[in-house]
């Protein structure tokens, strides 16, 4: 497959599974948005390996995807429909290698039930699976300084614990708690169960505290990143940001339901973003 239709390959895996992120890729130039496309390509393929219950050896699948990965940099494409339009856009805005195998090590943290017992690793998860995508996304939008590196790890731990709040009933019945035990300890909350209810809302009320901490410590970097990229970035941050406001607005309802933020939500974030002091952070608590 050449490289253009590579490209429209992944831009059409993105339009129909970035919930989030492809809004924002709107407001990109159009080399931009589609190295946007091939990137999130990628990783939802990395995604899609770790949690197919349908793959006999997922372990196996996620070692060879890695082989691929390794081959593909070097220069001996597989073939697969996302590599030619990957490796063009890794090149393109020289972006390090190493995120695309954090990405793939953080993936594989996930074949197994998991029960994470500190922040400390959870902090750790999230880089794996979050931050590296920040660290990756700001070199396609330019950046200047490397504080913004630092910045960029810290807003994808924002994002990251803002999808473990939503997904708490869904990860559980995967075998996966990502929400410390010590602070299931320190609230005394059943992991298993999640009671009592109110204790369970008065942790997911703090965890919610950390998450927005993390927004307010990451908002430096959109002055960091290129001007002609900062409405994208206002969109991504704005949109995760307000599915953090819709959690905390449901009474964090999430054993329930899923939280989500609307279409037209999404599109009215949009508009504020292309705005020079366009909205982009958490509500206040």
């Amino acid at each position: 497959m050449n490289v253009e239709a590579s490209y429209t390959w992944c831009a059409a895996v993105a339009r129909k599974e970035a919930k989030n992120f492809y809004y924002s890729f709107l407001l990109l130039s159009k080399p931009q948005r589609r190295a946007m496309c091939a990137i999130y390509a990628f990783m939802r393929y990395c995604d899609d390996l770790s949690d197919d219950e349908g793959i006999a050896d997922r372990a196996a699948a996620i070692g060879r995807w890695a082989e691929d990965l390794e081959s593909a940099l070097a220069g001996v494409p597989p073939d697969h429909a996302l590599w030619p339009a990957f490796v063009d856009a890794v090149h393109r805005y020289k972006i390090p290698h190493q995120y695309f195998y954090d990405m793939i090590e953080g993936v594989s943290s996930d074949l197994e039930p998991r029960r994470v017992q500190t922040f400390e690793e959870l902090y750790d998860y999230c880089y794996h699976v979050a931050s590296v995508v920040g660290l990756t996304v700001i070199h396609i939008f330019g950046f200047e300084g490397e504080k913004a590196l630092k910045l960029a790890e810290k807003c994808g731990v924002a994002f990251q614990l803002t999808n473990i709040l939503r997904d708490v009933r869904e990860d559980s019945g995967k075998g996966r708690v990502y929400l410390p035990a010590e602070d299931f300890k320190r609230f005394g909350v059943s992991a298993q169960t999640f009671e009592p209810h109110t204790d369970f809302l008065a942790m997911m009320e703090f965890e919610a505290r950390r998450a927005r901490d993390y927004y307010f410590q990451s908002a430096p970097l959109v002055a960091m990143i290129d001007a002609p990229s900062r409405a994208s970035l206002r969109a991504l941050i704005g949109i995760y940001a307000r599915l953090l406001d819709r959690i905390v607005a449901s009474d964090y309802d999430v054993l329930e339901r899923r939280i989500r933020v609307p279409a037209w939500e999404k599109i009215a974030l949009l508009v504020k973003a292309r705005l020079p002091m366009g909205e982009i952070g958490p509500r206040p608590l």
